[in-house]
């Protein structure tokens, strides 16, 4: 049974076209040379924010209007996309917007969240301490939680794979990141709703490996830390209700390395001149992985974001990976 319906996703997709165009995906004919197969990208990075997350805000948003008329606005935790995502829709629809990001956070990221109206505070020394301290702020200001991972969010984040899989449904294999899991489950759920067989393979940070480990074990993995430089799946504590789908509906699950990353995020830049932060270029660092499989065959990549500091980049550009404090 798919997560959502056709009539749902197509009413998510009216929602979100209010507030931004759809993004393009091309198959690139210099990744094709590349590696020897049909490369579809979903440019996410061309979105409002840079990012996939904007899709969610919008949709969360207006069901917090709905379920929650009386609230005067919402608190959550982000490593910046998500973040600039709920401030932009909070503040556009007359709402507050209290976001919570750990300590030594992009700085990029912060300075783009601000300017989308968020009310920006710091703390924890990393995503999930974000995380409770915000769900903490939150009953005690009187805000609605926007947890992680909530059907909502999932709905407007769905709407990119309904582009692309509506356009293109020849796509044999979609790689998709993971971090909370709202991305590849919004891909697994637009499959589902069209009907389509398209393997969907999800990406983790050998740094992050949570959700790879969750779903191996058959049982929740936390792990200790989650320092990767792909900071928006930089997450160390698995959000079940996202297992229970990419769990099921995920052909399988794949760790790519730092360097693989970088790799991508310079394949990215070389080939077709597009930026990618580092969960943005996972999705490529997972065909870089498998490219030997995946000869001859239409495949898929979600470019979900754009959004890397500069230092970082040129980091990248210069063959090295950037550090994580």
């Amino acid at each position: 049974m798919s997560y959502f319906t056709r009539e749902e996703l197509d009413a998510a997709h009216a929602l979100v076209l209010a507030q931004m165009a759809p993004t393009p995906q091309y198959a690139w004919p210099q990744l094709a040379k590349r590696f020897g197969a049909k490369v579809w990208v979903k440019h996410e990075n061309h979105g409002p924010t840079g990012a996939f997350k904007a899709r969610g805000g919008v949709t969360w948003i207006d069901w917090v209007k709905r379920a929650h008329p009386e609230s005067r606005g919402i608190c959550t935790a982000t490593r910046g996309n998500h973040g600039q995502s709920q401030a932009r829709a909070a503040r556009a629809a007359g709402l507050d917007a209290v976001v919570y990001v750990p300590e030594g956070n992009s700085v990029e990221k912060n300075a783009a969240m601000r300017a989308f109206g968020a009310d920006l505070r710091v703390h924890g020394a990393d995503f999930d301490e974000a995380k409770e301290e915000a769900f903490r702020a939150a009953d005690a200001e009187g805000l609605v939680t926007v947890p992680p991972f909530h059907r909502e969010l999932v709905r407007g984040v769905a709407t990119y794979a309904y582009e692309l899989l509506s356009a293109q449904p020849g796509i044999q294999t979609l790689y998709a990141p993971i971090g909370c899991g709202s991305g590849i489950c919004g891909c697994i759920a637009a499959r589902d709703a069209l009907g389509l067989e398209t393997e969907i393979v999800g990406v983790v940070s050998e740094h992050a490996q949570t959700a790879k480990m969750t779903v191996e074990a058959g049982r929740p993995v936390e792990t200790n830390s989650a320092r990767t430089f792909a900071d928006g799946m930089a997450v160390r504590v698995p959000v079940l209700e996202a297992v229970e789908i990419y769990g099921k509906g995920a052909a399988r699950i794949i760790a790519v390395s730092e360097d693989e990353i970088a790799e991508a995020i310079r394949v990215y830049y070389r080939d077709i001149h597009n930026l990618a932060e580092g969960a943005g270029a996972a999705s490529l660092a997972g065909l870089i992985r498998e490219r030997e499989i995946m000869k001859g065959r239409e495949v898929a990549v979600i470019l979900t974001g754009g959004n890397i500091d500069a230092n970082w980049f040129l980091t990248v550009m210069r063959g090295g990976v950037p550090e994580v404090r």
